[in-house]
């Protein structure tokens, strides 16, 4: 059957299509069935739509035509979480800790560990969701998804590539390349927006030559003339990344960046399906004073732009931010653990880009080597000029 002649589902009399999905097990679950077939629909990378891996029936991704992602008011959110929390409600219990969930398909009781929300039944295969995190009353709902655009047929191509780019590696390693298996998953980021206004002063140092007498020799030496300086500019921030996850792979997640964010979509459960996706475990506060630190640090090499000179002394600064505002997105990643000579070592690809990101090993000989000959070369060198 060509990607032509798979059945596209209509909806039926209701005008319902399956695609929101079906609540199982008294609401803590979410399913998306295949209304030919029964079977589990799962978001296809390639046709960017849900797809039934068993009948090739297709389904458009089903969103209301006013969808569209919103950026939140960072402090009116900051003030609803605390009013809630004062009026004692938990968000705590749909997301963190162990949850089971009882697959439909088999029955089995399938666990979700901490702040994993989607996965796939690990006895029938089937894909799986945590309902409802995502709207628990403490919990800041996703606001846009960007989806997975790199299918899992470009992977190996993208992994072999970046293997064959790496220096010293082994050589069996480069030939025999990485075994292993890569899963899809979401992770939690917030994007901030602000208006910032930054007074500051520093001082200017410009340099300057004079001739000076040592001795018997002349000689000329630099000095630097520094003028006191101060000004005040406005810089407009906009989507500054902060990763919302406690993770270990923090630095591998990071070296991912840029990503596309002007193709995330508004969020809908169907762009998970078939996919491990995280909630966030870093509050928002959180998030938003490590974008504090990724402005200032902005801020300051403003600052010395602005200043010029050969050197710059920023001695004071104040920035006050006005506006704030905020997204809660979910961006792919296709994970991957391997063993090398019993090591154990991991890869992370930006889904929507294709970069390649991970922990490898090195060949000490071919470092050896290398520096065997750079010494040599420095001996020779010093050789030569001291006939």
């Amino acid at each position: 059957m060509t990607d032509s002649e798979q059945p596209i589902f209509e909806p039926d009399a209701l005008g319902r299509t399956g695609t929101a999905g079906e609540v199982i097990d008294a609401g803590r679950g979410r399913i998306f069935p295949c209304p030919q077939c029964g079977a589990d629909l799962e978001f296809h990378i390639g046709q960017q739509q849900l797809a039934c891996p068993y009948c090739g029936g297709r389904q458009p991704i089903d969103l209301p035509p006013d969808a569209a992602i919103v950026e939140q008011d960072y402090e009116a959110v900051l003030s609803r979480l605390r009013q809630l929390k004062a009026q004692g409600a938990d968000g705590s219990r749909l997301a963190a800790g162990e949850h089971e969930i009882r697959c439909e398909s088999c029955g089995a009781n399938v666990l979700f560990q901490g702040t994993l929300t989607s996965r796939t039944c690990p006895y029938c295969a089937s894909p799986l969701q945590r309902d409802q995190v995502h709207d628990a009353p403490l919990r800041i709902p996703v606001d846009g998804v960007l989806p997975f655009l790199i299918p899992r047929e470009r992977v190996a191509a993208q992994l072999r590539a970046w293997v064959r780019s790496l220096w010293f590696a082994p050589n069996d390693f480069q030939r025999d390349g990485v075994q292993g298996k890569f899963h899809g998953c979401y992770f939690p980021y917030y994007t901030f927006d602000s208006i910032t206004y930054t007074r500051w002063t520093g001082e200017r140092g410009d340099h300057y030559w004079v001739t000076v007498q040592d001795g018997k020799e002349t000689k000329r030496v630099r000095k630097t003339r520094w003028t006191s300086c101060a000004g005040a500019f406005q810089r407009v921030f906009d989507d500054v990344l902060v990763l919302a996850l406690k993770d270990d792979r923090l630095a591998l997640l990071q070296r991912l960046e840029p990503w596309p964010l002007g193709k995330c979509q508004p969020y809908t459960p169907q762009l998970l399906a078939g996919l491990f996706s995280r909630t966030y475990d870093v509050p928002v506060e959180e998030g938003f004073a490590e974008a504090r630190r990724q402005m200032e640090a902005a801020i300051v090499a403003d600052i010395r732009r602005r200043i010029g000179g050969d050197e710059q002394r920023v001695t004071s600064w104040n920035t006050s931010h006005r506006a704030v505002t905020f997204k809660h997105i979910l961006l792919p990643v296709w994970l991957m653990a391997y063993r090398y000579k019993g090591k154990l070592y991991r890869v992370t690809m930006n889904a929507a880009t294709g970069e390649v990101q991970g922990e490898r090993p090195w060949s000490w000989v071919k470092i050896t080597v290398l520096v065997a000959v750079i010494l040599l070369a420095a001996l020779l060198i010093v050789g030569l000029s001291s006939r």
